[in-house]
């Protein structure tokens, strides 16, 4: 079974952990060490000797830190945080869909993907079109968004509309409008009443269901006649469609369990530019012996514990 092939800029710690998160891979390679060695074989392609052997070894020690995606994004069970270590570390809730509403809707995409099976098609399957057939598909749909477009740029430009008034709103206290601006206020008012007007009359008679959107910090949902941006309490609103899938909410600074790797553990923590990224650590076929005294102070000399780094790196 060929390797999943690493994308253009993927860091190696990015695609190890998405080789070993890689359901097929984890058919193929269901003990970890295996699977280990065949996604680092690969991750290390294009390497120097030096190179490689250095992110081996840093890799097998400490681990690695990754920048959120959809493919590494995982949302541990409350059981699987580990409880029987006392990490001593503050921890606290964080919520994806609020603090990065665009990964989540991605995440939330990717899974519905995932539960219709669906599978893109790659190089050299049968079913991707070749060079004259990919050319002629994109002929049709240049033509096809040509037409498309023609109603589409109205709904965007509408929608962009909607959302500077909202945000106009939040900003009016204290603003005191210029003749011109007066002017042009009255002209908008005008210009949407006619749209609305055109649009109102050319509704479907037969009822229809309301549009959900839902607060991504209380979990409060509203419904709206129509599909637009809307804010509440100073958030933007999200589609409420977006909640179907659980997992959002994960305990920074709580490490879990991770049984199918890429490492023993991993913990979210925040970097020192404020983002959360996902930190993976700990020989998945080691065990912590911190009750034989003996055996931690070798190991906090060997790793040098009383300097432990900056809390976002695997050595920490």
């Amino acid at each position: 079974m060929p390797l999943p092939e690493k994308r253009d800029g993927e860091k190696p710690g990015q695609f190890i952990a998405r080789c070993m998160s890689d359901p097929k891979i984890n058919e193929e390679y269901p003990d970890q060490k295996q699977r280990t060695a065949v996604c680092m074989s690969k991750a290390c392609e294009g390497m120097s000797y030096i190179e490689a052997a250095d992110f081996q070894i840093n890799f097998e020690e400490y681990g690695f830190t990754e920048e959120l995606t959809e493919d590494n994004w995982y949302c541990p069970a409350e059981a699987e945080y580990e409880t029987d270590i006392d990490w001593n570390e503050p921890t606290e809730e964080w919520d994806i869909s609020e603090a990065k509403p665009g990964l989540w809707e991605n995440i939330r995409k990717k899974k519905e993907r995932e539960g219709k099976n669906y599978k893109p098609a790659k190089k050299g399957d049968k079913d991707r079109p070749d060079p004259e057939a990919w050319k002629k598909a994109q002929s049709l749909w240049k033509q096809t968004i040509a037409e498309y477009d023609e109603g589409q740029m109205q709904r965007e430009q509408l929608m962009k509309m909607h959302h500077q008034l909202m945000e106009i709103e939040e900003k009016l206290e204290g603003v005191k409008f210029e003749d011109w601006t007066k002017d042009m206020i009255s002209k908008s008012e005008i210009y949407i009443q006619n749209i609305y007007d055109f649009v109102e009359a050319r509704k479907p008679e037969e009822s229809y269901a309301g549009y959900k959107y839902e607060d991504p910090k209380t979990g409060e949902v509203y419904e709206y006649q129509r599909k637009g941006i809307y804010r509440k309490n100073g958030r933007t609103l999200v589609p409420a469609r977006a909640a179907e899938y659980q997992g959002r909410k994960v305990q920074l600074g709580k490490p879990f369990r991770t049984p199918k790797g890429p490492k023993k553990f991993s913990v979210y923590v925040k970097n020192p530019k404020g983002n959360v990224v996902k930190v993976n650590f700990g020989d998945p076929n080691m065990k912590i012996k911190k009750s034989d005294p003996a055996r931690r102070k070798s190991f906090r000399a060997r790793h040098n514990c009383d300097n432990p780094g900056p809390r976002h790196k695997a050595r920490y």
